[in-house]
């Protein structure tokens, strides 16, 4: 996890924009007429927890951690779900397990193909 100077963890870019979106799934569902209380991508979101701890990458005990710890001082105000996903990409890039300009470049794509559709 990044960490500042003061032993608090720090912020990544990328993700700050994210996080300002206003997109959380509680605003938009109703947007869409969806009730499901879930985003469809919460399934995708714990199949990559069970994949990363499966594979040693992130063992599920060091991921809560660090998303307890990022929920605290970083992502207190966001959601829970859009939370715990800002956390295991924070973790992620922390980590070196993803580069953040891949991870730009991977949203460009999804969303490009996105507004294909």
């Amino acid at each position: 996890m990044s960490v500042t100077s003061d032993g608090e963890p720090g912020r990544i870019g990328l993700l700050e924009a994210i996080r300002r979106q206003g997109k959380e799934w509680d605003v938009l569902a109703p947007r869409y007429g969806v009730t499901n209380p879930n985003p469809p991508w919460k399934t995708s979101l714990i199949g990559t927890n069970e994949g990363l701890a499966a594979g040693g990458a992130l063992p599920a005990l060091e991921r809560r951690k660090a998303e307890d710890e990022l929920g605290d001082a970083v992502y207190r105000d966001v959601p829970a779900p859009e939370r715990e996903l800002l956390a295991l990409v924070h973790t992620m890039l922390s980590r070196g397990l993803l580069a953040e300009g891949e991870l730009a470049a991977r949203m460009r794509a999804v969303r490009s193909r996105l507004e294909e559709a």
